[in-house]
């Protein structure tokens, strides 16, 4: 076996403000799975989609996909801080091949990176450095998005360039589901968050970055009180995407449109663009099948949480 697919929910919100324990121990149960799932696996290269919350990426220039030849995760949150093990000429390369396929996509020699790419490396591998990873920027908050099919067909690209390589490739998709957690929008803000969504906000002073995580947290208890404070979870969505993914059934989502997700889900919900980018890339190694899916609303982590296994059919 070449590829596996994993797609996962990350939250920043996870050890701040928990759910239930029988909640958290069945989403930690879920998680030990496809970690045993990853180890049994033994992935010699991992290709990581994920989108960024205005640490890593901004107004100064918002591109709508990007590859980094070198990663830094910034430690949000309290998740893990480092650099990531980029091979930096295959992500070269891969960025070449991919705008050879007709995908425009940004290049980073000095990408920074938050929670969305560091939590499913803790989770599924242990480490940041523990295995050579591509990192893949999807721009999923900041409007103007990219469309589904963008996305698509960037992981089509990437997953054909991969099985050139004769590597055992872990494929991980981080983000969603139905979620639109306070994060601000650069029409609406006052001043001083504009300038931060300009490009300020890259390296935030250790109070600020503090307050910001504290303004999180209390909208979350907010949330679990009443769930009418940000955008209510849509489990219904959530399900009907889960299984458009599961079944490979991924052109169907390309007359989905932006303003739609928006509406139904949350506009936080384009992170589920990198599940469609992963799995895209999954079956351009072949035909696949769904090997594990999990489901559950989690108001805590103000998410629609999932996680979801395939193999090759």
């Amino acid at each position: 076996m070449k590829a596996l697919l994993q797609c996962l929910s990350h939250s920043p919100l996870v050890g701040h403000v928990d759910p239930e324990p029988s909640v958290l121990n069945e989403v930690n149960r879920v998680i030990r799975h496809s970690r045993e799932r990853v180890n049994a696996f033994d992935p010699e290269l991992i290709l990581l989609f994920s989108p960024d919350h205005y640490n890593g990426f901004f107004y100064d220039i918002m591109p709508s996909f990007c590859i980094g030849t070198s990663a830094y995760a910034i430690g949000d949150f309290g998740t893990a801080a480092g650099h990531l093990k980029v091979p930096a000429k295959l992500s070269e390369d891969a960025v070449q091949y991919v705008m050879d396929a007709g995908v425009d996509v940004a290049l980073s020699h000095k990408m920074q990176v938050d929670h969305g790419f560091a939590q499913p490396l803790e989770f599924l591998v242990g480490h940041l450095d523990q295995v050579p990873v591509i990192p893949v920027f999807i721009n999923s908050v900041a409007v103007p998005l990219p469309s589904f099919q963008r996305a698509r067909l960037l992981g089509d690209a990437l997953g054909r360039y991969l099985a050139t390589l004769n590597k055992r490739v872990l494929i991980i998709g981080s983000g969603g589901l139905s979620h639109q957690p306070p994060v601000p929008e650069l029409a609406t803000a006052d001043s001083r968050i504009q300038e931060r969504l300009l490009g300020s906000g890259r390296n935030l002073p250790t109070e600020e970055r503090q307050a910001r995580t504290q303004r999180v947290i209390d909208a979350a208890h907010r949330f679990v009180d009443n769930q009418n404070t940000l955008h209510p979870l849509n489990p219904e969505w959530d399900q009907w995407f889960l299984e458009r993914i599961a079944t490979g059934d991924l052109m169907s989502l390309d007359n989905v449109s932006n303003q739609d997700v928006s509406d139904k889900a949350g506009k936080s919900t384009h992170e589920v663009k990198n599940w469609v980018a992963a799995a895209a890339a999954m079956a351009a190694f072949g035909p696949y099948q769904e090997e594990s899916r999990y489901y559950r609303p989690i108001p805590e982590w103000i998410a629609g949480y999932g996680a979801l296994t395939a193999v090759p059919a």
